[in-house]
């Protein structure tokens, strides 16, 4: 006989005593499915972002940037700079700037965005800069991963971090000072192509794939435009026919993104994170019949130490004494059974009685899915 634990979400992480209250708080009764938009359930085939990188320096730091000593590319990278800018170095000298970081530069370029729009970026420094705090970022070229330039970017730096730096050594920091943004600090280029408006059909992928999912997904659909507009290609993706003309496919893609679909019920899992001790079971989690027995033995070993002293004129020697007491603790109130008709209450509780500590419950929840009591996916993170 199985014994269904009957909640939507449980979030809990388990102390050595957790008050009645708060526990009976943590148990949420199976709450009926909720019907969610299309708009958050999957996402249109070809709108999507696009990740561009690129290389500069950031100059007019107080003295916190790059050791050029260890930084070779720092200073070759300044002389490439000023020899396009018409300043010829001489090849016999090495400057030696520390107010001068040579930087990755990265963005997320949106779906749609067009040329003359901005967006913003991320500056981290790749060499031994210290700070970026009070600098500017020279022009920089955004490269996407086909090698065309398709933003440039420029300004003055955000950085939340700071350090300070004390001359016997001692120095605070706090946040990562090494790391910058600079809002709208990116001007695009060129347009990234999108296949919206190719073809006689959209798709959507599901975020889930899920073929309950899907297959809910194309009835309400074909319920609410019409029979045979959307048809499943597989469990995480939905081909709907769309008109031919952009303005109305966008139009028709509007009124897709918010028809409502009731989306499946999730697996049956236990995540737990083990650095934490923290433990979420999904809904639908059935264990089964199953006795548990946990126990620690702990042995203390305690050492006195007593002075024997002999009698007057015994010709004894004093010595030192030492005495041992070992005690054994094997623990108690370490076994408990899951009967027919418990609750996650009531199985929380157990595991609580016997003093379970995080670890206890991970290796708890792990013998319980080697026995076969515990039907569902253990997932450790």
């Amino acid at each position: 006989m199985h014994i269904r634990i009957h909640v939507a979400i449980f979030i809990h992480r388990l102390a050595a005593a957790l008050p009645a209250a708060l526990l009976a708080a943590l148990v949420v009764g199976a709450a009926p499915a909720r019907a969610e938009r299309i708009k958050d359930l999957a996402q249109v085939q070809g709108v999507r972002t696009n990740q561009l990188v690129g290389y500069g320096l950031v100059v007019g730091l107080d003295r916190s940037g790059d050791q050029t000593s260890q930084a070779p590319f720092t200073i070759q990278s300044l002389n490439n700079m000023l020899a396009q800018l018409g300043v010829t170095v001489p090849t016999n000298v090495i400057p030696q700037l520390n107010n001068v970081a040579a930087v990755a530069v990265h963005a997320v370029m949106p779906a749609f965005v067009k040329p003359g729009q901005t967006i913003d970026v991320t500056v981290n420094s790749i060499a031994n800069a210290r700070s970026l705090r009070g600098g500017s970022l020279l022009v920089t070229a955004l490269h996407g991963l086909d090698g065309q330039i398709y933003a440039v970017a420029q300004g003055n730096l955000i950085v939340s971090g700071f350090g300070v730096e004390g001359g016997d050594g001692s120095k605070l920091i706090v946040n990562v000072p090494s790391s910058g943004r600079i809002p709208n600090g990116a001007t695009v280029e060129r347009a990234v192509p999108t296949q919206l408006g190719q073809g006689d059909s959209i798709v959507l992928n599901l975020n889930e794939a899920d073929f309950t999912t899907a297959t809910r997904l194309v009835a309400s659909v074909n319920q609410t435009v019409g029979p045979d507009v959307a048809s499943i290609v597989d469990g995480g993706s939905v081909r709907v026919r769309a008109p031919i003309d952009i303005t109305q496919r966008v139009a028709f893609i509007s009124t897709l993104e918010n028809l409502q679909v009731d989306p499946a019920a999730a697996p049956a899992r236990v995540i737990i994170n083990s650095r934490t001790g923290t433990v979420v079971i999904s809904s639908h989690v059935v264990v089964t019949p199953a006795a548990v027995s946990h126990g620690s033995l702990s042995v203390t070993i305690k050492e006195d130490q007593s002075v024997s002293q002999p009698e007057p004129f015994s010709q004894g020697q004093t010595t030192v004494v030492r005495n041992s007491t070992i005690n054994v603790d094997e623990g108690s109130k370490r076994m408990f059974v899951f009967k027919p008709g418990v609750d996650l209450d009531q199985i929380v509780r157990a595991v609580n009685q016997i003093g379970a500590a995080p670890s206890d419950l991970v290796a708890i929840l792990e013998a319980l899915k080697e026995a076969g009591a515990l039907q569902a996916e253990l997932v450790v993170i």
